[in-house]
């Protein structure tokens, strides 16, 4: 019996295809599994500092014309906490304690840095500081002051670090933190100045940082590195308010909490006469 003659093309795919089999079977197979999905940044610890955060520039005007801002306390004897660029050049500063009345407030620069320090002759409770708290992606903050020269306030979250470079009157390179703005007072529309020098509070009432710049156009509020503000205390070798009670903060009572933060002076409106 003599079985059919196979054609010559189907005899060589039969030996290629087996040939290609035996090379698949002793090829060596080393592949790492795929890698899990990125995670939300929201969340993450924030790290520290870097020179390769990305940059911002900010140019910091001449003061030509009285000016005003936002302080707050820090200590019960007359300490308080403002921006840098608020006070810096005036020929003089004061704290407004009442319409049409101000007190007079020395200051104090550190060597660099967007903090300044402005000390009265009596003061206001103080507010609790959280400078050395771990902050995360996300985190809110409240920032009570006088925006446009009138009370108001902002609430933000937190999305990370930049390198702020300041040109102008004491130019300089600094690491800030940025926000996003979620909320502000419903009358309040347009620019944050003004609101320069008030305290970022995270929800429990504690001082996170310093607001010292905002983006409107891009929704952005800037306020000091925590390393900043702790670096111009020590220089000082001052008695701060690690132990002052704060009130808690949420979204639907911040504008509340805000008014009587005013209402006791410990926020307060700078006044910055030109020099």
């Amino acid at each position: 019996m003599h079985f059919p003659r196979l054609p010559d093309w189907l005899v060589y795919s039969a030996v290629v295809s087996a040939l290609v089999v035996a090379a698949i079977g002793r090829r060596e197979v080393a592949d790492a599994p795929a890698p899990p999905p990125a995670p939300s940044l929201e969340g993450l610890a924030l790290g520290p500092a870097s020179p390769f955060d990305p940059a911002i520039v900010v140019k910091v005007p001449a003061k030509s014309d009285p000016g005003s801002g936002t302080a707050f306390s820090i200590a019960d004897n007359g300490v308080w906490l403002t921006a840098r660029h608020v006070v810096d050049g005036c020929k003089q500063v004061a704290l407004i304690v009442a319409p049409g009345r101000g007190v007079a407030a020395k200051v104090h620069l550190g060597r660099r840095g967007e903090a300044a320090i402005l000390t009265t002759q009596g003061g206001a409770p103080a507010m609790p500081m959280g400078l050395t708290l771990p902050l995360r992606r996300g985190d809110r903050a409240f920032h009570p002051g006088f925006p446009q020269g009138r009370a108001g306030e902002v609430t933000s979250r937190l999305l990370g670090r930049e390198n702020m470079v300041l040109h102008g009157r004491a130019a300089h390179t600094e690491p800030v933190l940025v926000w996003a703005e979620v909320g502000r007072t419903d009358t309040l529309v347009g620019s944050l100045a003004g609101l320069s020098g008030a305290p970022a509070l995270d929800p429990a009432g504690r001082v996170i940082g310093i607001t010292i710049a905002d983006a409107p156009r891009r929704g952005r509020i800037y306020t000091t590195a925590p390393e900043t503000v702790t670096g111009l205390l020590k220089s000082t070798r001052g008695a701060w308010a690690g132990f002052a009670q704060g009130e808690p903060i949420t979204t639907e009572n911040y504008g509340r909490v805000a008014d009587s933060l005013r209402r006791d002076l410990r926020v307060a409106q700078v006044s910055c006469l030109k020099a």
